[in-house]
């Protein structure tokens, strides 16, 4: 069942209504800073968002908030030896041709906001002048807090490529197709204080392949995610709020995949890249 809200009834949550037909919604967005995939997100939202909506800031958090060679221990454990060396080739050419989100949004006219924490109050000062109607979390890799959280007026929203409460956690893609799952499930979802918990407002499904490959469907699931959070932000800004009340029963929270999970994935025919 959906709860719908009349178009009329400009209303969301405590954190108040949305604005009139006339003026422009203001979105803060909290991202990771990765050309692989996050990259493919703002490729595909930036000349989709239309005037109505307007992007007042984008922070960009080192992906995994952690040192660099952690980060590449991670990885290689996760793809090993050889497509560890694939993907860091496929990284470094991107880089190499200048692709990355800082390029994508300075092109673009939206300012950069940086900060090493989203939660530390330089930034929250910060975020207050800017007065964002809405922030919008894409793969942002620090939990936000409850400052953060209550300071747009109209909360904040995460992008998730996993159908919740079943997929919670981390890399969602992975694990449905790990699962044998026929698509993935794009899910636009209130954030709050508990991970992936909030109420949903909408979701798009991206088929998946009988022997697919991660990489395309984690790209896939990005560009969906894309097109689903412009109209859920048109609709926040036209008071046309949605919230989903038919979540399964199966809720499940995934921690980031260890090696037998990846040997699992290739057992059933798919491929990491």
């Amino acid at each position: 069942m959906v709860l719908q809200r009349d178009c009329g009834k400009p209303e969301m949550s405590e954190h108040g209504s949305a604005d009139g037909e006339g003026e422009s919604l203001r979105v803060l967005v909290v991202t990771a800073d990765d050309p692989l995939y996050v990259a493919c997100f703002f490729e595909e939202l930036i000349p989709a968002v239309p005037d109505s909506v307007r992007i007042v800031g984008v922070t960009i958090l080192p992906a995994f908030q952690e040192r660099l060679p952690t980060t590449a221990k991670r990885v290689l454990r996760l793809y090993g030896p050889v497509d560890f060396t694939r993907l860091c080739l496929r990284f470094a050419g991107l880089r190499m041709r200048g692709r990355g989100i800082s390029r994508l949004t300075k092109k673009a006219g939206i300012p950069l906001i940086g900060t090493r924490s989203v939660n530390s109050e330089d930034y929250l000062r910060r975020v207050a002048e800017l007065a964002p109607d809405v922030i919008v979390s894409v793969a942002a890799p620090e939990i936000f807090r409850p400052p953060l959280l209550s300071m747009p007026r109209l909360g904040c929203l995460n992008i998730h490529s996993g159908r919740l409460p079943a997929y919670r956690g981390m890399m969602p893609v992975f694990w449905q197709l790990l699962k044998g799952e026929t698509a993935a499930v794009v899910t636009v979802h209130e954030m709050v204080e508990a991970i992936d918990a909030g109420r949903v407002l909408d979701t798009v499904e991206v088929p998946l392949k009988r022997h697919d490959r991660l990489s395309r469907a984690m790209v896939a699931a990005k560009h969906a995610g894309a097109t689903l959070l412009v109209e859920v932000l048109d609709r926040l800004r036209r008071g046309c709020v949605a919230f989903r009340d038919d979540s399964p029963d199966d809720d499940c929270y995934y921690s980031f995949p260890e090696p037998e999970h990846v040997r699992a994935l290739r057992a059933r025919g798919h491929r990491m890249l």
